[in-house]
């Protein structure tokens, strides 16, 4: 519907609803006002005036003596009526109108566009929501562009090595060995763990993934992932890794397996990033919640650094080795386990220090 439109449509019903007043007005009154007056002569009379011979001429006198004045009445009133009803529709329509321009720039990519405050109360609230609407669509509009750059960027090294080594194998430059195997066998996997990662993130945002609530015993669970990973470090120059679990933790409300996914995620980033020193796994209940903490003595993290931690492809580093850092997507998709398990997340770090990784979950 075209503002044009609109305006024209309040206009025409605001005068509609004047004229309909003003016929209802001047019939009643050309229909009773008449009677009413030969009424008021009558009583005239009774206290002692004569007018019964005068009384069909004063009757026709009031009759069009109120007609004139009814004829101006109306075109006073039809003219400022209908000047009122056009400033009134041009200011209803006005924040409509800017509204459409605003959505027509957002089309055309200008994302920066925002209402003003609007005179009308109702009118302000609407343009409030619109503003935060915008702003919403900014911010995804926004990620959408880093996500693609970024997933472009994390596609190619892969991919780049991949078109090398098929390259020199199909010319010989390069001899079929295990190693390549293995080389083009490791590039392959990480393109799929990465394909993995997207599309598990994809369906927890969409609301697709299931999540499996029930009351869940966290220690057993924590000792075979810590069992499990201190296995894998044998390294003289590895962390130690422990885990310090308190008596009587109550059960917690959670999904058993997506939990195992964020504490094999946290753990595994706490390894990675800590060459030397010490990883503990510390659970502790809190009221109405037990938090879970990963806290490490390794490289940390910036304090600039801290708000983007658990936002999709983040790196601190952005020169660091792929395969040492992951898909950087692990921390983004723990952060929207947590969440949709009722619990929340949180990083302490200082660099050069250790860093702190901690969720909670509710207990049953």
């Amino acid at each position: 519907m075209k503002n044009g439109g609109l305006r024209s449509r309040l206009f025409f019903s605001h005068l509609i609803v004047l004229v309909v007043a003003l016929v209802t007005i001047l019939a009643i009154g050309k229909i009773f006002s008449p009677r009413f007056f030969a009424v008021y002569l009558r009583q005239i009379e009774v206290r002692g005036f004569r007018v019964w011979q005068y009384r069909k001429e004063l009757v026709r006198g009031f009759d069009t003596a109120w007609s004139r004045g009814a004829l101006w009445a109306v075109v006073s009133g039809v003219g400022t009526a209908a000047g009122v009803s056009y400033w009134l529709s041009r200011r209803i329509v006005q924040p409509l109108e800017q509204m459409e321009e605003i959505t027509q720039k957002f089309a055309a990519g200008e994302m920066d566009e925002r209402m003003g405050a609007q005179e009308i109360e109702e009118f302000d609230h609407l343009a409030m929501s619109f503003n935060r609407m915008a702003a919403a669509i900014e911010n995804i509009e926004h990620r959408r562009r880093d996500l693609v750059s970024d997933l472009t960027h994390e596609l190619r090294t892969p991919l780049t090595v991949l078109a090398g080594y098929l390259e020199g194998l199909s010319d010989g430059a390069i001899d079929p060995t295990p190693e390549v195997h293995q080389r083009l066998l490791s590039e392959t996997t990480r393109m799929r763990r990465l394909v993995d990662d997207l599309q598990e993130l994809s369906k927890m945002e969409a609301g697709y993934l299931a999540i499996d609530v029930q009351p869940l015993d966290l220690q057993p669970l924590l000792s075979s992932l810590v069992q499990r990973f201190s296995d894998q470090l044998l390294d003289e120059t590895s962390p130690n890794l422990k885990l310090i679990y308190p008596p009587a933790v109550p059960l917690v409300l959670a999904d058993a397996e997506r939990v195992e996914q964020i504490l094999v995620n946290l753990i595994g980033n706490a390894i990675r990033y800590t060459p030397a020193g010490s990883i503990e796994v510390s659970v502790k209940p809190d009221g109405s919640r037990v938090w879970i903490a990963i806290s490490d003595t390794g490289i940390g993290i910036a304090p600039e650094d801290l708000p983007q931690v658990f936002e999709r492809f983040w790196r601190a580093d952005r020169s660091r080795n792929r395969t040492s850092g992951g898909t950087g997507i692990g921390l983004a998709i723990s952060r929207r386990l947590v969440e949709l398990q009722g619990g929340a997340i949180e990083v302490e770090s200082e660099l050069g220090v250790g860093s702190t990784f901690r969720f909670s979950l509710p207990i049953a």
